[in-house]
């Protein structure tokens, strides 16, 4: 079992932290603006939006050395919500990489509705956690993670996917804005 910190107590902070609980996994859930609390956990999930991650990587920077963390933003451009508020040829995840160069990072969670990680499934199917990353060590323990849970991972490939799943779930936000889709609906894969 892991330890995992998660940075953020929003809707995606709370649902990841109880579906790793699930699984066995201890968790400590903290504030974003709670600096005086170090992080412990081997694994840190940031569940801040994008526009937070700059500002938590500033702050807790030195402590996410080493450990293996899982971005789950999505950096939409809000103001004009028609596409990504990064490079073409980028991601949030490359952003965060660069920033922590001695951290294992994983896209993760970010195609996911925090509704359908607490309920566990999708039209009849189990939750798919996409992931993608560099780290095959890392993904594994992640994907540990979310199969303790009872929902399905599967690794999208190389931390280049990053930019895939962030217009994907990009698509589902898109689609749920505008009533498309049900904010409790999500993606499954079947195999």
């Amino acid at each position: 079992m892991a330890h995992i910190s998660i940075i953020g107590t929003g809707n995606m902070g709370q649902a990841i932290s109880g579906l790793a609980a699930k699984g066995g996994n201890t968790v400590e859930l903290l504030n974003s603006s709670d600096t005086g609390t170090a992080v412990t956990g081997d694994v840190v999930v940031l569940a801040v939006p994008y526009a937070s991650v700059a500002t938590v990587i500033a702050q807790r920077g030195a402590q996410l050395a080493g450990k293996v963390v899982v971005d789950v933003t999505n950096p939409v451009n809000f103001e004009t919500f028609d596409g990504l508020a990064v490079a073409a040829d980028g991601s949030a995840a490359a952003e965060i990489a660069a920033a922590l160069p001695d951290s294992q990072v994983v896209k993760a969670f970010n195609t996911n509705f925090a509704s359908s990680l607490v309920a566990g499934d999708v039209g009849g199917q189990p939750t798919t956690v996409l992931l993608a990353g560099d780290d095959a060590d890392a993904k594994a323990l992640l994907a540990g993670v979310v199969g303790a849970a009872g929902l399905r991972a599967v690794d999208a490939g190389g931390l280049n996917r990053a930019r895939e799943l962030e217009a994907l779930g990009f698509l589902q936000i898109s689609l749920a804005a505008g009533e498309k889709i049900s904010w409790t609906g999500g993606f499954a894969v079947v195999a």
